[in-house]
């Protein structure tokens, strides 16, 4: 599936960009009373050193002058309007959205596909990413603990934390949930200043 290898790549490029620079980090929790959601994102911003389009690679300079070469592969469109000195931000986000809601119908998850490219003649850049949707049972609930043990429909359990406590009144062993987790990363060129 041409959309889970950019998102493997994509995040490779994250974590290998991440050894090479500190990204800014940042985790933020909302809440609502239909549930809550967690979302972390890591960003890095790097100039453009140096670029060989025979073999599409970019050398990209952090700001502590630390380089790193990249590979960009043929989906990335506009390749040719990269130059030295642009700015190239790579953000990778990741979300869980937990709702306590009870539900029907069966055990499932959902997956769908999250992808935009940079159209024709812009700069490089894009998201790429996904969104898994799960309805799963309770199968265990401890309101000392503020815990919630949910089965999902390929058996396996997890234990979550219910950061509060009034959001497990009406729940019960039995009930359906339903969980959705996001990630995607997003890459952004812009031009080197003066141009």
């Amino acid at each position: 599936m041409k959309g889970k290898t950019l998102l493997t790549a994509a995040a490779m490029l994250v974590a290998t960009t991440a050894t090479w620079a500190q990204p800014e980090t940042r985790v933020d929790v909302t809440q609502s009373p239909e549930g809550a959601t967690a979302t972390g994102t890591a960003k890095l911003t790097a100039t453009i050193a140096k670029i060989d389009a025979p073999t599409r690679t970019v050398w990209l300079k952090s700001g502590d002058g630390k380089t790193k070469d990249l590979v960009v592969g043929p989906e990335a469109r506009n390749f040719e309007q990269l130059k030295v000195g642009d700015t190239v931000t790579i953000e990778y986000r990741e979300a869980l959205t937990m709702s306590l809601k009870k539900g029907s119908g069966p055990l499932a998850m959902h997956e769908r596909e999250i992808s935009e490219r940079a159209a024709p003649g812009a700069k490089p850049g894009g998201t790429v990413g996904r969104e898994v949707t799960v309805t799963a049972d309770v199968v265990a609930f401890d309101t000392s603990a503020r815990t919630v043990t949910l089965k999902g429909p390929k058996g396996r359990t997890v234990v979550l934390l219910v950061g509060d406590p009034a959001r497990l009144n009406g729940i019960k062993k039995g009930d359906r949930v339903e969980a959705v987790y996001t990630e995607a990363v997003a890459v952004s060129v812009q031009p080197a200043a003066g141009r």
